[in-house]
């Protein structure tokens, strides 16, 4: 049986994992090959495995949800570290926005569907708001930063390289970082099928991920390169940005589900999803 590994540029672990050997090693251990499918949109993942399309997949925060509100049954397999730093809401330096409050009625550019709507719904509903009425949220682009700068927008979530770059250029204050609203934790999940049926390819897949980010760890000039290579922007940029990530796999636990649960009923409030989720129903089922 060939494991088909979903990959795309927002989720490090397996853009990395897709240039090392360490998926074939682990899954040769219990008789399977690996193949990687790239794709362009996270939020895709969940109809991807549905279709059979990939067999494991690597998302943030939001895109499992989305998933299990659009019928999609997928199990949750591990996640990252929260990573504090990776993210954070800019506006320019002499912006009249202080608190998140302070954005009400303004557009904020961001990256719908990931775990910036993630961000912004829970931020927004901390401080009595709503994603859906208050703000006007749109996905952002390769011209986010120069419409912030020239005041054409409210508010930019910047991520990864483009933060650090953001930040070195000045000009620029950050409102709130990811770690001041949530984990921003990778997230890795499969079919319930595979999940359950062949528990052994889950536990290989999960090792190889912990390989991929071994390896990050002690390379991140290398890593810098390949992302700056393929992705664009400045060496030295990359190795800021891949330096603030934790590179640590942890296991699906209580306090992730019950934040992933908040996030779900944030979304179903707003209208981002049309229906109620239980994400605890996205767990491996205990054998009778």
């Amino acid at each position: 049986m060939t494991i088909t590994i979903g990959v795309h540029n927002s989720n490090p672990t397996l853009y990395y994992l897709s240039r090392l050997d360490y998926a074939q090693e682990e899954l040769a251990a219990v008789g399977e090959t690996v193949a990687f499918h790239t794709y362009v949109n996270g939020v895709r993942t969940g109809q991807l495995l549905t279709e059979g399309v990939i067999d494991f997949g690597g998302t943030g925060s939001t895109p499992p949800v989305t998933a299990q509100a659009a019928g999609h049954d997928i199990v949750y397999t591990a996640v990252s570290a929260p990573r504090p730093d990776h993210g954070a809401l800019l506006v320019t330096e002499d912006s009249p926005v202080r608190t998140v409050a302070d954005l009400k009625g303004g557009t904020v550019h961001l990256a719908i569907g990931s775990w910036q709507t993630h961000l912004i719904a829970k931020a927004l509903d901390d401080a009595g708001l709503s994603y859906a009425t208050d703000i006007t949220p749109v996905r952002g682009g390769e011209d986010s930063e120069s419409l912030l700068r020239a005041g054409g927008i409210t508010a930019w979530v910047a991520q990864g390289a483009q933060l650090v770059a953001a930040l070195r250029a000045g000009g620029v204050r950050v409102v709130i970082r990811t770690g001041d609203v949530i984990t921003d934790r990778s997230v890795f999940f499969t079919r319930r099928e595979l999940a359950e049926e062949r528990p052994e390819i889950v536990a290989a897949l999960t090792r190889a991920l912990q390989r991929a980010d071994d390896w990050a760890a002690t390379h991140p000039r290398e890593a810098a390169e390949i992302a700056a290579a393929h992705q664009g922007g400045t060496v030295d940029d990359w190795e800021s940005a891949l330096r603030a990530l934790p590179w640590r796999i942890e296991e699906v636990g209580d306090a992730f589900v019950a934040e992933q649960q908040r996030a779900a009923d944030i979304f179903v409030r707003t209208g981002f999803i049309d229906r109620p989720v239980t994400v605890a129903h996205a767990l491996p089922r205990k054998a009778a």
